[in-house]
């Protein structure tokens, strides 16, 4: 049962995150390439019309960042173990894609290429400790309430 509660957890996180990221980059009406909801199928052409536009990339690092801190939230939330380190794995598999993008799409700039490592991964971490310092607060509030009854 844990196995498919993590499963939907980290599922859950990484629809989160892809969410934010479809959002945020429609904030700009003159990146938007495609008819559809989401960029993904048009990934390469989009790429190529915002080839040098530098804000359209440090949108989508920006909107990375919040992605995988709500998505690391989300995961948090759902797994009963090890929520931290299911929020890292969110971050984890978002850098993976990352870098395939940056391996297949020759389009990004240097300053993506380079600031991706710092942020899919200590985003995620915050997400985990923000979801564990609410579980941990909870936590001592129902101790508090239990002792006070008493």
């Amino acid at each position: 049962m844990d196995f498919l509660r993590n499963t939907i957890g980290v599922l859950a996180g990484l629809a989160v995150a892809a969410l934010i990221i479809t959002l945020g980059i429609k904030i700009d009406s003159s990146w938007i390439t495609y008819k559809e909801f989401a960029p993904f199928e048009h990934w390469e052409r989009l790429l190529q019309t915002v080839q040098k536009k530098d804000s359209f990339f440090v949108a989508l690092l920006f909107f990375g960042g919040v992605g995988v801190t709500f998505g690391g939230v989300v995961t948090a939330v759902i797994v009963k173990y090890a929520k931290v380190a299911y929020a890292i794995l969110i971050g984890f598999i978002m850098l993976f894609i990352a870098m395939l993008d940056i391996i297949i799409y020759p389009y990004h700039p240097v300053f993506y290429k380079i600031s991706i490592f710092l942020i899919f991964f200590p985003f995620s971490w915050i997400g985990g400790k923000i979801t564990e310092v609410i579980y941990e607060r909870r936590k001592k509030r129902l101790k508090l309430a239990q002792k006070n009854q008493k």
